[in-house]
């Protein structure tokens, strides 16, 4: 069965998991591959950044790739924006179709029927990730929304890397903070680097980690931030500051791997979908919870109109109450979702809040400045419209 009607037939999403089942299918595959140097990355936020800069810059290396700088790399991350190749990025492109079927009908080989059909499919993308990278110098595994019981973490890792932990996903991680950074924190080896964190206790709970693990454990704030360089690459592309917060975090980690690396190569990195320049007026964003609400709203330097919509297990009406200073009003747009909420809902969580709103018409005033953001949904629906329905742009 080819990859894409198989994936089609797995449900996204369970009410349970069972954990030991990932852990028995990549025992029957761990003797069929090679297994690169990894990187596991943990987090709330900024996992798909951190890590795309990590992978960018250790595949380009210093000087040209003709001359053989640069390592073979591998990047694994979730979900997609628009189509399934965006979750695995090799050696400086998302894998091909063709790549990914080799791999998908290699795996099911070595999985056999019945365990490929009863695993998730973040499990089997997962080792369908391990099997394409397998020739890769450097593979980087994000974690899907845990860490400890992750798909991601069945395999070692030379570094692992915790990005912002916040309040998110309650009913799987916990309901408290200090919950929450155990369970993906408990996902740690050897060497594990915390990048900055919006919560005191999530610091302490790493050390305690660290410490019962017998784990080397780097601060970023020790380490220190990148000079200047940094700073001018961050404002020729319009970066906001936890961009550059997340690329301090990526080279970092480089640092501690001793792979080299020119940050100049920055410059030719697009981050599509996080705080991206989609137009002169438009601006897309991924995030979807509180913790990425404040980002944004630090980021923007006037007020826009927020195009919005919001899956039911997040804390949409915090996140409304967190954008409204830089928010004109928000027009809702509708996304193809089990999870997502109810418009009644947003509609209702917008009343309290105070804030204007109506539906997104398809139509983009060329004198208004505009944020689309609330999930990879809702940056989805929207790219969609504007390819397929064309949007139309008002004078």
């Amino acid at each position: 069965m080819i990859l894409n009607i198989f994936l089609e037939k797995k449900p996204l999403y369970y009410k349970e998991i069972d954990h030991k089942r990932v852990h028995i299918a990549y025992a029957l595959l761990k003797p069929h591959i090679k297994h690169p140097k990894t990187v596991h990355i943990v987090g709330t936020n900024g996992k798909g950044s951190t890590g795309r800069m990590l992978a960018h810059l250790a595949y380009k290396g210093v000087g040209s790739r003709e001359q053989g700088a640069g390592l073979s790399v591998g990047h694994y991350s979730s979900p997609h924006i628009l189509v399934f190749n965006e979750r695995i990025w090799l050696d400086g492109a998302d894998a091909s179709d063709e790549v990914l079927e080799t791999a998908h009908q290699r795996l099911f080989a070595i999985l056999g029927q019945e365990m490929a059909d009863a695993l998730s499919y973040f499990e089997y993308t997962t080792l369908l990730a391990f099997v394409v990278f397998e020739n890769c110098d450097l593979m980087i595994l994000e974690a899907g929304l845990g860490g400890e019981f992750d798909a991601t973490n069945v395999c070692d890792k030379e570094l692992s890397i915790v990005t912002p932990i916040g309040i998110d996903h309650q009913a799987f991680l916990g309901e408290t903070i200090e919950e929450i950074a155990a369970t993906k924190i408990r996902s740690i080896q050897d060497r594990v680097l915390l990048a900055p964190q919006v919560y005191d206790e999530v610091v302490e709970v790493a050390q305690n980690i660290s410490a019962k693990k017998g784990a080397e454990i780097f601060l970023s704030e020790e380490l220190g931030i990148r000079n200047e360089e940094l700073i001018d690459i961050a404002q020729a592309k319009g970066w906001a500051n936890y961009l550059i917060s997340n690329a301090s975090v990526a080279l970092q980690a480089l640092d501690i791997l001793e792979i080299a690396y020119d940050i100049n190569d920055l410059m030719n990195l697009e981050l599509f979908g996080r705080f991206y320049p989609l137009t002169e007026n438009i601006r897309i964003d991924v995030g979807h919870n509180p913790l990425a609400a404040r980002a944004i709203e630090k980021a923007l330097d006037k007020k826009v109109v927020l195009i919005y919509n919001s899956l039911d297990d997040k804390d949409y009406e915090e996140v409304l109450r967190i954008l409204k200073p830089k928010v004109k009003r928000v027009e809702i747009i509708k996304i193809d979702s089990q999870r997502a909420t109810t418009l009644e809902e947003i509609e209702k969580a917008l009343e309290t809040v105070g804030l204007e709103y109506s539906y997104f018409d398809n139509n983009i005033d060329e004198d208004e400045s505009y944020l689309v953001f609330g999930s990879f949904y809702v940056v989805e629906a929207f790219l969609r419209k504007m390819r397929n329905e064309k949007v139309e742009i008002k004078n």
